[in-house]
């Protein structure tokens, strides 16, 4: 039998006083930062969501690659959110049983909502990088939940000012074709909003069902209506659909949309593409930061970036700046350093910073106009774009939802 060592009563103490001088990090911490990463990957967000995932891998290696995050090396799981259920569901299980430092992500407003509600109740950080409506920088607003997505509002006057310019919103009769679905709801909202202060009408408006593939009943309404102009208020493989068949039905009504992104018209094919639409960000921008992310990710995925995968890259990116200004991943501090008007660049002209009493990010933003199909180049530069919105000389937060427009109380 072989003995045991025997234990003093002074080496036990000698021992413990050890164990408490030891690094905390050699105990509780691990040599890896979690994020849990999202989005929807199938349905008709699908498309954008893909841009989401390749961006987020694109950020994920280029931040290990200078060294990761305070030394540790950054790891970011990537899930299909799928629906408003299953985005709570899987956002639970990335904190409390992956112990992500926080979630990034999203592009359905009822799924993000979903996850604020979870990221509130767990003091986890989550940055919506891709869910439009106002609600959630208003009335169902989160301490927890930041977005770099842009409002509807921020949408509808960035590309408001230029259809106004442009004569298509004073005194004209609107067709109005909007997503059923919260977004949609609330773009709408914010839409009619803008037109009734510039003298516009929607004069019609139809809800078009999230699965609707065949735009055929509402093109033949709009005919028969001979609107000024038609306001796609759409979301996804929508917009792509109602491109596509609108350029088949051969009608010449002017278009707009108040919300948009830039993959959807890539995907309607060179020529269906037309009108004039908001965008966080675009492809073409020349500035350095964006022609260096724009040349990496079509080297890498072949293709360009679109405005989604600006949202997801740059959400990332300042989620490690966070931490890195914090030296940590704690949750309240990170949401106290985010509100406290510190300054990112983002692939703009001008830093960007969020907002203390809403948590949306003030950036500027951009119409773009179809190009005529004969000057179509290739399937991805089908447009030209204004100046920035706001202007140079005016205040990022010239185009954001005023107080009084969309109130923010956060709950406790």
């Amino acid at each position: 039998m072989t003995e045991l060592p025997r234990i003093t009563r002074r080496g036990a103490l000698l021992g413990a006083a050890t164990l408490l001088a030891a690094p905390a990090i050699s105990y509780a911490q691990s040599d890896v930062i979690r994020i849990g990463h999202l989005t929807p990957r199938t349905g008709f967000l699908g498309p954008l969501g893909e841009f989401a995932v390749q961006a987020g891998q694109l950020a994920m290696d280029e931040i290990n690659a200078a060294g990761g995050i305070l030394g540790r090396k950054l790891e970011i799981t990537f899930e299909d959110s799928v629906n408003p259920q299953t985005a709570s569901a899987k956002a639970e299980r990335y904190i409390q049983r992956d112990k992500v430092s926080c979630i990034v992500g999203e592009i359905n407003s009822a799924s993000a909502l979903a996850i604020g509600q979870v990221v509130q109740r767990e003091k986890a950080l989550f940055i919506n990088t891709g869910a439009n409506s106002d609600a959630l920088r208003g009335s169902d607003c989160r301490k927890f939940m930041f977005h770099i997505e842009g409002q509807n509002s921020m949408y509808v006057k960035a590309v408001g000012r230029v259809l106004v310019q442009q004569g298509l919103i004073k005194g004209k009769k609107v067709y109005a074709l909007t997503a059923d679905y919260a977004f949609g709801h609330d773009l709408l909202r914010v839409a009619k909003r803008f037109m009734g202060e510039n003298g516009g009408t929607v004069a019609n408006e139809d809800l078009i069902p999230t699965d609707l593939t065949d735009f055929s009943p509402f093109l033949l309404k709009i005919r028969q209506a001979r609107p000024d102009v038609i306001i796609a208020n759409l979301a996804g493989a929508q917009i792509t659909n109602f491109l596509k068949q609108y350029s088949e039905f051969g009608l010449r009504f002017p278009v707009a949309g108040f919300g948009f992104d830039t993959a959807l018209a890539w995907g309607a094919g060179q020529g269906n593409f037309l009108g004039t639409w908001p965008t966080m960000w675009h492809h073409r921008l020349d500035n350095p930061a964006a022609k260096k992310f724009t040349a990496d990710f079509r080297q890498r995925f072949g293709r360009p970036p679109e405005n989604q995968a600006w949202g997801d890259y740059n959400a990332i990116k300042i989620v490690a700046q966070a931490m890195t200004e914090t030296k940590g991943t704690d949750g309240p501090r990170i949401v106290e350093y985010l509100e406290s008007g510190a300054k990112f660049g983002v692939l703009k002209a001008r830093e960007s910073y969020f907002r203390a009493r809403d948590h949306q990010i003030m950036t500027e933003m951009y119409a773009i106009t179809a190009l005529p199909p004969a000057e179509q180049k290739d399937r991805y530069d089908i447009f030209t774009a204004t100046a920035t919105v706001p202007g140079p000389e005016e205040s990022l937060e010239a185009i954001g939802a005023t107080p009084e427009e969309n109130s923010c109380t956060f709950p406790a």
